[in-house]
């Protein structure tokens, strides 16, 4: 048995007896390391063929930087941090906005940097491709409160996804009020052609504009319209600027009833913005309420369909909203003919630039 184990083998020789290189053989023999000549040339190849194959579409860093780790840095950043991160003077600039929306977040990106107040934005990601893809251009900006509703396309006015959708903004609204800072909510379908700050006069606790068509004086009352056929007022809920007072937390706790006691049903395809009229006509006893001027923020439905009002108002306009028209693709038309569709040249101005 010994002698069997000391017992040299026998060679099965080649027919070419030198296959290879004495130096070939002698690199083959050598340990490999990621860190050699050949390595790193390996490295580079899988990377290649990586990138070729398997794009990386859609999320946040790169090849070595999309690891759990710096994923889930931005899954536990808190409305809180966030807060803090971008608040400039006490005050917070808020957008809620999902994957499709994207192109319309950038637009109005652009017209906030222009009047210098992009900074302050803060963008409530209302889906995961959304929190990593601003926050890969933009660090920081993003944040998502869970949990995510299903954002995943573009929810039509109306529809149970909208409804879904919308009716998480009194919830984002309270806590960043409970966090002690000034909010201002804008949807992203807007366009900002002034700087608004200077219009949210006095110490009021809720500002906010009318959604009716109708043509008002100049000098027009700042107080809460009086309600309409419906019982209520006809006010926005997409443009809101909130002081941190419990006046203006009072409304949004009302709010969140409000859509707690009239959900969505196939009967009643509710949004949000009935529920903010009925908030705002409960409270306006107890809370400091402010009617923005008309001229400086008038709705779709009076900026785009009455070009004499808009001509005998020019100079005066602030923000202009996108409204009174549904569908994604009509939208971006009715912007692009009124010139205000600033990314086709001027995407570079966003902080996200082309998307």
């Amino acid at each position: 048995m010994s002698s069997f184990l000391h017992q040299r083998q026998p060679l099965n020789i080649p027919s070419n007896p030198y296959p290879i290189s004495p130096r070939s053989l002698t690199v083959s023999q050598r340990p490999f390391s990621i860190f050699s000549r050949t390595g790193l040339l390996v490295l580079l190849s899988l990377m290649l063929v990586l990138g070729v194959f398997f794009p990386w579409t859609g999320m946040p860093q790169g090849i070595f930087t999309n690891s759990k780790v710096s994923l889930s840095k931005w899954r536990d950043y808190t409305l809180e941090q966030a807060a803090s991160f971008v608040a400039k003077n006490g005050t917070v600039i808020v957008c809620a906005v999902s994957q499709p929306y994207l192109p319309f977040l950038n637009n109005w990106l652009i017209s906030v940097g222009r009047q210098k107040h992009q900074e302050k934005v803060l963008v409530i990601a209302e889906d995961y491709a959304t929190l990593y893809k601003v926050n890969q251009k933009w660090p920081g900006h993003a944040v998502l409160v869970p949990p995510a509703p299903d954002a995943q396309t573009a929810h039509k006015f109306g529809s149970q996804g909208f409804f879904n959708f919308t009716s998480r903004r009194p919830r984002h609204l309270l806590n960043i009020l409970e966090l002690g800072y000034n909010v201002m909510y804008n949807d992203v379908d807007m366009v900002w052609l002034a700087d608004p700050f200077p219009y949210l006069q006095g110490d009021h606790d809720v500002y906010f504009t009318d959604d009716m068509a109708a043509v008002k004086p100049l000098d027009h009352s700042h107080d809460l319209p009086p309600p309409g056929k419906k019982g209520r007022t006809y006010i926005c809920s997409c443009m809101i600027f909130l002081r941190p007072t419990n006046g203006a937390k009072l409304v949004m706790k009302k709010w969140i009833e409000e859509l707690q006691a009239q959900p969505w049903s196939k009967a009643k395809k509710a949004n949000d913005q009935p529920g903010f009229n009925w908030a705002l006509n409960r409270t306006a006893a107890q809370v400091d309420l402010y009617l923005l001027p008309q001229a400086a923020f008038p709705t779709g439905g009076l900026y785009f369909k009455n070009e004499t009002w808009v001509q005998e108002t020019k100079g005066s306009h602030v923000i202009i909203h996108n409204n009174y028209i549904t569908g994604f693709e009509k939208k971006i038309k009715r912007f692009r003919e009124y010139g205000l569709w600033l990314v086709d040249d001027h995407a570079l101005e966003s902080p996200l630039g082309r998307l």
